[in-house]
């Protein structure tokens, strides 16, 4: 259930600043690394060596599971990582007028650029079109 609401299409309003997509990573981090730490623990290992003992044909399904929900944890703490490291450039946003607000831009356009160019994850031109969608609404 969790991994069909993660493969949904995201909606969201067009006036959301920056801070709403850290907080919709940092959601899905907690989430996702809730699942990791369930699969690792001692009931499920007993579980799947009860599969792997029986030559279950679930295990295929269980591992793609397993991989999925791994792999989606690891982005959403990439992305966490990266972004926090722009809070210091966006802030000025939510709490400066509009003239103040002029010298954070370049800072923050740079670090945008940094995430883009070296993030494994955040780095496609959807993500990084919509960050800057939020930056220019805040």
């Amino acid at each position: 259930k969790v991994l069909a609401e993660n493969d949904q299409l995201r909606r969201e309003a067009d006036d959301l600043g920056p801070r709403v997509e850290l907080d919709y990573w940092k959601k899905k981090l907690s989430k996702f690394s809730y699942l990791v730490e369930q699969l690792k623990s001692p009931d499920v290992k007993a579980v799947l060596g009860v599969l792997t003992a029986a030559k279950s044909k679930l295990l295929k399904k269980w591992r793609a599971l397993d991989i999925r929900i791994t792999d989606t944890a690891n982005e959403a703490k990439d992305n966490v990582k990266y972004l926090y490291s722009l809070e210091k450039y966006y802030d000025p946003l939510y709490n400066s007028d509009p003239v103040s607000m002029l010298d954070a831009i370049p800072g923050l356009i740079n670090a945008i650029k940094m995430i883009q160019s070296i993030s494994q994850y955040y780095n496609t031109s959807e993500k990084i079109s919509s960050l800057f969608v939020k930056v220019g609404a805040q």
